[in-house]
């Protein structure tokens, strides 16, 4: 863990790092995803975390606090709960530890910030995340709902909360 920094991004990092994924995946979502995601931060809509090993970004999440930037809302984000999203890690690094170390480092400025409560969402295929998820603490299901992406692909999603 030496030379790894966690810290919440600045816009700068973020247009590097989208522009990384939106180089490493193809497909229309990922420069609409680019924009609303800076333009969320600069409004104070969101908190983008970025874990940084030897200045360069291999881990990320998001904190969105708005209810209005969340789909199918209700239960999931309020002035008390957070909703999260975007748990990326660069494929070389995982399992290494670097992203539990910034879930934590989110975790406890959420906490800071008067949050009692994140949450988030997985789709049902998606087993392996559900067991990461879980081991994070996300073990209390909050509701199954679908998901529409800025291409107008549907998609269902499971909710699951963790108390701080």
């Amino acid at each position: 863990m030496r030379n790894f920094a966690c810290k919440i991004a600045s816009v700068d990092e973020m247009e590097s790092k989208w522009n990384y994924e939106i180089k490493k995946n193809k497909g229309p979502n990922w420069k609409f995803w680019k924009a609303e995601a800076i333009e969320r931060v600069r409004n104070g809509q969101s908190i983008a975390y970025y874990g940084i090993l030897n200045d360069k970004i291999i881990c990320e999440t998001t904190a969105m606090l708005d209810k209005n930037i969340v789909q199918n809302s209700d239960g999931l984000v309020d002035d008390k709960m957070a909703y999260l999203c975007a748990f990326r890690t660069i494929e070389k690094y995982q399992g290494k530890g670097y992203f539990s170390k910034l879930f934590q480092f989110m975790i406890d400025d959420l906490k800071s910030r008067g949050y009692e409560k994140v949450t988030l969402g997985v789709e049902p295929t998606e087993t392996e995340n559900l067991k990461i998820y879980q081991h994070l603490g996300f073990n209390e299901f909050v509701k199954s709902a679908q998901e529409t992406y800025p291409d107008g692909a549907v998609i269902d999603a499971d909710y699951y909360g963790m108390k701080l």
